[in-house]
């Protein structure tokens, strides 16, 4: 759908620009959004190198494995359905920890491990399972202390305090989640399949 929805951008972007006898508007534009493309994504890999290399160094120095310590206790009471000890739990708290110190790029790995362990627990395979539900609420609206990406692309366009939405960004990722989760749960309350249950 959301092909369809870029495509008709796209043309209707064309026709427009044609009708008005201003295509060369679309082709000036379309360079200029390559340029800054490129520009934005040498910004945001020399960011991420950087946020990459401190979570290695959290991780060698225990500081993950201490903050997913701390996570264990909501994550067992999002996911009651998964096993004590299973490897999603571990999977899912090392998502969550990159998620918070704002490492998208890095969560994403072990969120996919976490939704092919979850998916071995399903017993419903052609169905997402509230578990699996759950994780995507909580990785598409999770808390984020350091949001690097936002970061790197004000520094790339000059902004004169790149780390001035900080804090704005923790309340409005802190308000988001709360809101997945509530509706997660009202949702699992409202439709679980039959045969499957609410963890």
């Amino acid at each position: 759908m959301v092909n369809w929805i870029w495509l008709f951008f796209i043309v209707a972007g064309f026709v427009v620009a044609a009708f008005q006898g201003k295509i060369e508007l679309v082709t000036e534009a379309v360079f200029d959004g390559a340029k800054s493309g490129v520009t934005v994504c040498f910004g945001l890999i020399s960011i991420m190198v950087f946020w990459l290399g401190i979570m290695r160094i959290a991780e060698d120095a225990g500081l993950l494995q201490k903050l997913a310590k701390l996570l264990s206790p909501v994550v067992r009471a999002l996911f009651p359905s998964v096993p004590k000890n299973h490897p999603a739990l571990g999977y899912i708290m090392s998502n969550m920890s990159a998620n918070i110190l704002g490492l998208g790029n890095a969560a994403t790995p072990m969120g996919i491990k976490a939704m092919q362990e979850l998916q071995l627990l399903n017993k419903h395979k052609d169905i997402a399972s509230p578990a699996m539900c759950t994780l995507l609420a909580l990785n598409t609206a999770s808390i984020t202390l350091i949001p690097t990406t936002l970061i790197a692309i004000r520094m790339n366009y000059n902004s004169a305090n790149p780390a001035e939405i900080v804090g704005t960004t923790l309340l409005a990722t802190f308000v988001s989640t709360l809101a997945a989760i509530v509706v997660d749960r009202w949702y699992r309350k409202r439709s679980t399949p039959p045969g499957q249950g609410k963890g």
